[in-house]
């Protein structure tokens, strides 16, 4: 590979220092390439759009499109939370944040259209989802990343300093737009002739952002494949040089 992915991370787009050393303590996430073989733990269709009235608690997730039509705090100092109403022409919810109720109330606005992402709940028997992915109508996220989400494994100090698996993925996200023409192959063509095998580059981008469940389940055998593959080369030259 090229020395593009030995950048330190900080110099990736919306990482910086402060984040930087962040990545580095809590998943050992140094540079570019840590970061671009830092895989999902699983994928969600974000293609399904659900009416407020279609919702119960026991979905696993749900993305829904309306307006916060109002807001309030509850409590303070470490109990205070935000609650806010959410509604579409069908019915409404609530939207509850434990953490950066602050920010949160700075920065949502009423009557403006957002769509949410979260996983379901219910209280009294008022459906509500806790801390939900929220964007607003034209954000540049919300245009297609393929058809499945990936998300990712963080820790609970990360989350406090809100980097999200959603963060993570949109640094993944301006990574992948660096990566054209950078990913030198590393395994001898023929044997990716004989197998059929996915490009590296074409699999690193698709591990991250599928498009299908073909294309997702070949990028996977291409990288499994190949770090076994690696594994195997090295007990082969252990042996031989002991055999030496």
């Amino acid at each position: 590979m090229t020395d593009f992915l030995d950048q330190d991370i900080k110099f990736l787009q919306g990482v910086g220092p402060v984040r930087a050393e962040l990545l580095k303590k809590e998943l050992n996430i140094e540079t570019f390439r840590d970061l671009i073989y830092y895989f999902p733990y699983k994928y969600v269709d974000r293609t399904k759009y659900y009416k407020i009235a279609e919702v119960q608690a026991n979905m696993p997730h749900i993305q829904v499109k309306g307006k916060i039509v109002g807001m309030e705090v509850v409590g303070s100092g470490p109990k205070q939370r935000l609650t806010a109403r959410f509604a579409d022409e069908t019915g409404s919810m609530e939207l509850i944040w434990f953490q950066g109720v602050k920010w949160q109330k700075e920065n949502l606005k009423l009557n403006t259209t957002y769509t949410i992402f979260g996983k379901p709940g219910e209280f009294n028997g008022t459906i509500n989802v806790v801390h939900p992915e929220i964007e607003s109508e034209g954000d540049i996220s919300l245009q297609p990343a393929g058809i499945f989400q990936a998300h990712y494994n963080t820790t609970e100090k990360l989350k406090k300093k809100f980097i999200t698996s959603k963060i993570i993925h949109r640094l993944m996200l301006t990574l992948l737009t660096k990566i054209e023409g950078k990913i030198d192959e590393t395994m001898p063509q023929v044997l990716m002739e004989k197998l059929k095998m996915m490009p590296l580059e074409k699999a690193l981008v698709t591990i991250h952002k599928p498009d299908n469940t073909h294309d997702l389940r070949n990028a996977r055998f291409r990288l499994k494949f190949e770090e076994l593959f690696l594994i195997q080369l090295k007990i082969f030259s252990l042996k031989h040089n002991r055999e030496q």
